[in-house]
């Protein structure tokens, strides 16, 4: 691994972007100084705090939705700067991040200011969304250039997975290694490293995917909610398509970057230059100065709770909703090479429209590859990572069919049906890539500049990611047959890669914790004690567990009344002490959600190790029944175990900490806030990079192992009695009475109190897990025959969200 030691980082601008740099810096545990210009007086001449600016960036974070922060209160902890008094503070940074206003003369200026101050090791990194990073280095002493770059973030960049790493012909290649390692293990981050081309890759690519868009829907007279309808998760890209993408985006960041391609490129430079103008809809909405979520309008205005759309002949906003003709979502349901032919025959306009602005973005790619990439595979990466695009264009071009889909677009150019007259290169028709059916090979990804198909960058970093996203037709390991298989079905596979640490992956949809993969995890217990050094619990993605198989249970409930789903929710109890009294450490490896279920799972394991974004929650109440598989007994442990830590020993504030967490379904919305719900606890580790987990999961694992792990003491413990429940039900029915909760729900969180503190028992009796197991089954089958909870049931299978009633 790199010795490259980031202790602090500076991030220069408090904007938008380098405010929620700072904020996931903070979120992945590495010191920061977010700087920007004194602040002036205000208006009627009173003073401001001269660091005023970066003191109201960092309050604006903890507003914004969602949220740049793990947890919001941590915003605190970027240290603030000014450019006037605070540069020497530079000299203690490592790396220092440029995030100011996309101007040359600007970032120049600050450039010849900072430079003095900048330490002989630390690397300078340039956040510019497009322009030329050897321009901007220009403005640097010849001592410092070698170790300036770029480093463009995504915005959001706490959930934008992509970073695009620029090099100047005079960066030493050691900097780009070492800021590769820190961008990929420290922040959490995918690396593609781009050429020093306007608007790097994903920008060049998808705005110009965007602009050819937006003249497609105009020759084909489409409305923006039935294009957004189309171009969401239909065609596999963000939910939010093409237009609401923007208003989020912001039309003036959209314009920003159409009108650096348009400075920075010619038809010399770029044959389809003609498509770069600005479609007269954006420059009208930003003349009316609506700049999308920011200002409240863009392409779409929200009055009430309707949603209008911006209409250009009427330069006014009229109803929206309207959707897609469903003929055309059952064709993009088809296969790629059979969707493709379909969409290029279809008669519609938006038939005919998804297909040109699939054609046009393989066309551009195609044309552009050479000049912005090293390979295919950073092209398709980058639009997976930066525009939330399940598939790549090079990616979908070859499931189609490569040789096939480039005859076909190869026609529409001679046919002048294409936005540029440019012809496919010649590597795209003859030659390796038309012999391999495509550019992602066993071998590699298609490197036009050299000829061949290249493999991915051997880093050391690289090799804490077990299984990497590959791209299709891409080799390397991949977990569903990785490894030596122990024992397989169609709910769990439990397998092991080194023979030391036993793996359990859940097979069932949203990994659900049915009857079989009870089962199945009980066997990979039993297994690990016998052969393994530990066991770890792990999803191939997200999420980890949605919880308990709730289609099974209601009919089980029906078909054998209380009784049969009692023994079902026993069998899941004991699946939970089995797993937490195992003499193995049994370590749970989050990613995304962990609800319910989920939760009671990784909770009862020896160790968690989550993600940065998991989603930690006993969601329960949400369907009309309590946490049945030893989730209330966890928060009742875990309050007296809280309460013996602290001085005042008063086992009820701990408790109600835990009610309402059961009570209000709250679900942590990252590992770090999870942890302060007390799901995860501060022994748990979280790592940033997805990628990265099951290494880490493993290696945990042997590490407790090699410490000599034993499992914990069965212990008994207090708990509040009746008198601690009176205490909570009469908030309930203040809440209740006041119109808060409905009268379910105030049965449900009755229960919940009664089993949190023990039900009809006096203050400070001691109990074990298996009793207050026992008042949660009792709680949770009573539940279940309650037409409320059916009514809850049925409407989170039917619509997936929950029915309040």
């Amino acid at each position: 691994m790199s010795r490259f030691n980031v202790k602090k980082v500076a991030v220069l601008g408090a904007g938008v972007m380098g405010a929620q740099i700072a904020a996931h810096l903070v979120n992945v545990k590495v010191p920061v100084i977010l700087f920007d210009l004194p602040a002036k007086p205000g208006e009627d001449g009173k003073p401001v705090p001269k660091n005023g600016i970066v003191l109201r960036a960092i309050e604006n974070l903890k507003k914004l939705k969602p949220s740049p922060l793990g947890v919001s209160d941590e915003a605190d902890l970027i240290e603030v700067a000014n450019y006037e008094d605070d540069l020497k503070k530079l000299k203690g940074c490592d790396l220092i991040i440029e995030a100011i206003a996309e101007r040359l003369d600007w970032k120049s200026d600050l450039y010849h200011k900072i430079a003095p101050f900048v330490a002989k090791h630390s690397i300078l990194a340039s956040n510019t969304s497009g322009l030329s990073i050897t321009k901007l280095s220009e403005a640097l002493p010849e001592a410092l250039r070698p170790r300036f770059c770029g480093i463009h973030f995504f915005n959001p960049p706490r959930y934008m997975y992509l970073v695009e790493l620029i090099a100047t012909p005079g960066t030493q290649p050691q900097v780009m290694d070492d800021l590769e390692a820190f961008v990929t293990t420290a922040l959490g981050k995918g690396v593609v490293r781009a050429k020093d081309t306007p608007n790097f890759i994903a920008n060049r690519i998808g705005t110009a995917g965007m602009l050819a868009t937006m003249k497609e829907v105009e020759k084909f007279g489409l409305t923006f909610d039935v294009v957004d309808d189309l171009t969401g998760k239909r065609l596999g890209r963000a939910s939010s398509g093409t237009f609401r993408t923007i208003d989020v985006v912001g039309l003036d960041t959209v314009g920003h970057v159409i009108k650096t391609l348009q400075n920075s490129l010619s038809p010399e430079t770029d044959p389809f230059y003609e498509s770069f103008g600005t479609p007269a809809v954006l420059a009208k909405l930003l003349e009316m100065k609506n700049l999308g979520q920011k200002t409240g309008a863009g392409f779409y205005k929200k009055v009430g709770r309707d949603i209008l759309r911006f209409d250009l002949s009427a330069s006014e906003y009229v109803p929206g909703g309207q959707k897609a003709d469903e003929v055309y979502g059952r064709m993009l349901k088809r296969p790629a090479g059979e969707r493709l032919k379909l969409l290029r025959n279809a008669e519609g306009p938006q038939g005919q429209f998804l297909w040109a602005i699939l054609r046009n973005s393989f066309h551009y790619a195609a044309v552009h590859l050479q000049s912005i990439a090293e390979t295919a595979r950073d092209v398709d990466q980058a639009m997976r990572w930066g525009f939330a695009m399940k598939q790549g264009p090079f990616e979908l071009w070859q499931e189609a069919g490569w040789l096939e889909v480039a005859k076909m677009i190869q026609e529409d150019i001679d046919a002048g049906k294409s936005i540029s007259n440019a012809p496919l290169p010649e590597w795209v028709l003859t030659g390796p890539v038309a012999e391999a059916g495509g550019v992602h090979t066993e071998q590699g990804s298609w490197n036009p500049a050299s000829g061949r198909f290249e493999p991915r960058r051997k880093l050391p970093v690289y090799e804490r990611q077990l299984f990497p996203e590959l791209l299709l037709g891409e080799g390397g390991p991949r977990p569903a047959t990785a490894g030596k298989t122990l024992h397989e079905t169609g709910a769990v596979r439990i397998w092991t890669l080194d023979d030391e640490v036993l793996i359990a992956t859940l097979k069932t949809k949203m990994r659900v914790i049915s009857p079989e993969a009870g089962e199945g995890l009980m066997q990979a217990v039993d297994l690990a004690e016998s052969q393994f050094q530990g066991l770890v619990i792990w999803p191939e993605d997200d999420p980890f567990s949605v919880g308990a198989d709730l289609q099974s249970m209601l009919p089980g409930y029906v078909a054998g009344g209380a009784g049969l789903v009692d023994s079902m929710e026993k069998e899941l109890q004991e699946l939970m002490l089995r797993v937490r009294y195992a003499n193995v450490p049994v370590i749970s490896a989050i990613r995304g959600m962990a609800l319910g279920g989920g939760c009671e799972l990784a909770v009862h394991s020896s160790r968690r190790v989550a993600i940065m974004e998991s989603y930690i929650g006993l969601v329960e109440v949400g369907v009309g029944l309590v946490p049945g598989a030893g989730g209330l007994t966890y928060l009742a442990r875990r309050a007296y175990e809280n309460s013996q830590a602290s001085a005042g020993k008063d086992l009820l504030p701990f408790l109600t900490e835990g009610f309402t967490a059961a009570a209000m379904a709250k679900v942590g919305t990252s590992a770090l806030e999870s942890r302060k719900l007390g799901y995860l606890l501060w022994s748990d580790v979280v790592v940033p990079n997805k990628d990265e987990l099951l290494y880490v999961a493993t290696n945990e694992a042997k590490a407790m192992h090699r410490a000599g792990y034993r499992p914990p003491h069965k212990k008994q413990f207090a708990v509040a009695g009746r008198d601690g429940k009176a205490t909570i039900q009469g908030q309930l029915v203040n809440m209740r009475d006041g119109g808060f909760i409905s009268q379910h729900d105030f049965h449900v969180s009755s229960l919940i109190a009664n089993v949190l503190t023990g039900g009809d028992v006096d203050p400070g009796t001691m109990v074990n897990e298996e009793y207050l197991m026992t008042l949660e089954r009792q709680a949770f089958t009573s539940l279940l025959g309650h037409a409320k909870t059916h009514e809850r049931i049925m409407g989170m299978l039917s619509t997936g969200k929950p029915v309040r009633n």
